[in-house]
């Protein structure tokens, strides 16, 4: 009889075929993917998942090409046919068991590039359906050159009948994905990047919708892989939310961004809050980099910053406020004197689609002279695009704070306040801060012309115009905005984290507010 350390022959067999499919037994794959720079898919895993937590779908399945290959060359060389799936807990230390409750995918880019096998899609369909039924926030490593032509073993024209992207794009809005990308991801792979919720992505990843193969078959010359979409290309268009150097720092990242849609934690350090009163400049057209602001209002070490260098004049950012996680939006008045241009709007108004299906309040940042305007803003379907973020406001089901640091004018002021200053549960603002329904000088010329078009002497004329922005100027204080009740208050800026703490406490009351996760009837979230 086979006793505890000598199992029985169909157990040692499993245990055999179970060694297989770990890295050690192909040690020339896991050697040349370290001589490029990248990590194997088991080690990614094993680094982002808590210990012992993993537990793997179908590591047996082999890329079925029985009809070319060898049954044992298939087990030696394509083990669980380039995709590693299962559950984990991801942050259990901070958030507990049910809460760190999670699925892990990842392509196995030393298995035929990463390619999507059939099976390997078999295998997404069952994690996806388990995803929805057990509501588990994902994590895609999503590397790979997109489908794979030479499976064999069962009968396609076209396989367009493959249910995974549906699947996928179905979890939009009920739970939490965040895609990572390294190296090279092409197509289907591409595919499952872009329809998730957050990219996170490694300096040196190439991500395009199709590779150098399909762009040649499709005569448009010759590309490297490098070069399809660089992130010097994807960065600033704003295809990927967070931008790093190699793959522990993508884990890292991913481990954070992850946790803000976990819930809050119970543990946290505030910077001074009295840097606050001197953070904005006093004069009005003077620019400042609001990213200090949003790090000291939050939880020491809790802000992440989502595509910052796409459409630089908006921030987006997630962060944490005596614990809660939140979604921030600001304006940056480095960068067309924080106007709301049309890329501003788009990506704000998916960044409050993201908090809202996912339960994280808004706070938002307001020094904002309006939207841009111009016929070349025109140019970039404005009133179409700009008109999206005030509709989007406006369906937030989770509480919305909005707090004006400076100038708050026009729709443009309207729209970072979810449409009126009256639709945030708190509108305040700070001392130096100035409203008006447009900018005030652009206000005295239009609403002055025929008084200052009589006047022929130059300087004259721009004498009146001083003179009434300066009586403008007083009149568009916060105070006096406030004395109307147009807002609910000024306040010292040493105070607002507290009351923005305070204020989301209260809030908890809300009924309206989305629980984290969703259902299918849930509204799904914008890819862009």
């Amino acid at each position: 009889m086979p006793g505890p350390d000598s199992p029985r022959d169909d157990l040692a067999e499993v245990l055999r075929r179970r060694a297989l499919t770990e890295d050690q037994a192909r040690p020339d794959a896991v050697d040349r993917r370290h001589a490029g720079g990248g990590r194997t898919a088991r080690e990614n895993v094993d680094d982002l998942v808590d210990p012992g937590s993993f537990v793997e779908y179908g590591r047996f399945a082999v890329a079925p090409q029985r009809m070319r290959r060898d049954i044992e060359d298939l087990i030696a060389r394509t083990p669980a046919d380039g995709l590693v799936a299962g559950t984990a807990r991801i942050n259990g230390r901070l958030f507990g068991a049910e809460r760190s409750a999670c699925a892990v995918l990842s392509y196995d880019y030393t298995v035929m590039a990463g390619t999507q096998g059939a099976l390997g899609h078999r295998k997404k369909d069952r994690l996806f359906e388990l995803i929805e039924r057990m509501q588990l926030p994902t994590v895609f490593f999503a590397e790979g050159g997109g489908g794979r032509p030479g499976d064999t073993d069962y009968p396609v024209v076209s396989a367009l009948d493959t249910r995974a992207f549906a699947l996928w794009a179905k979890l939009s809005g009920v739970v939490p994905r965040i895609a990572v990308v390294n190296g090279r991801c092409f197509a289907g792979n591409a595919v499952i990047a872009g329809a998730s919720d957050l990219i996170v992505a490694t300096r040196n990843a190439s991500l395009g919708m199709g590779g150098p193969a399909m762009i040649a078959g499709g005569g448009l010359g010759d590309v490297a892989p490098d070069a399809v979409g660089p992130m010097s290309t994807q960065e600033p268009n704003g295809n990927v939310d967070v931008v790093v150097a190699d793959e522990a720092e993508a884990v890292a990242v991913t481990r954070q961004l992850l946790g803000y849609f976990q819930g809050p934690v119970t543990e946290w350090t505030a910077p001074d809050q009295t840097t606050l009163r001197t953070a904005v400049p006093e004069r009005a057209r003077r620019a400042y980099d609001v990213a200090p602001v949003i790090e000291t209002l939050a939880d020491a070490g809790s802000v992440t910053m989502l595509r910052p260098r796409f459409a630089r004049e908006m921030v987006t950012a997630l962060a944490r406020i005596e614990g809660r996680a939140v979604g921030v939006i600001a304006n940056d008045t480095r960068f067309t004197a924080g106007a709301i241009t049309a890329a501003a709007a788009d990506k704000a108004a998916r960044f409050l689609q993201l908090c809202d299906a996912f339960g994280l309040p808004v706070v938002s940042l307001i020094d904002c002279p309006g939207y841009m305007v111009g016929p070349a803003a025109e140019a970039e379907s404005l009133v179409r695009r700009a008109s999206r973020m005030l509709v989007a406001g406006a369906a937030l089901r989770v509480p919305m704070i909005a707090v004006i640091l400076r100038r708050g004018y026009g729709l443009g002021a309207q729209a970072m306040a979810g449409g009126s200053l009256h639709e945030p549960i708190l509108t305040v603002a700070w001392p130096g801060a100035h409203l008006g329904p447009m900018g005030l000088e652009g206000a005295v010329r239009l609403g002055m012309r025929k008084e200052l078009d009589a006047i022929a002497d130059d300087a004259e004329r721009e004498e009146r115009v001083r003179v009434a922005t300066a009586a403008a100027q007083e009149n568009a204080k916060a105070l006096n905005a406030a004395m109307l009740f147009e807002i609910d208050d000024v306040i010292d800026p040493a105070e607002t984290r507290t009351v923005i703490a305070a204020t989301l406490a209260a809030s908890d009351t809300d009924t309206k507010k989305p629980a984290p996760g969703g259902s299918r009837s849930s509204r799904f979230v914008d890819t862009w």
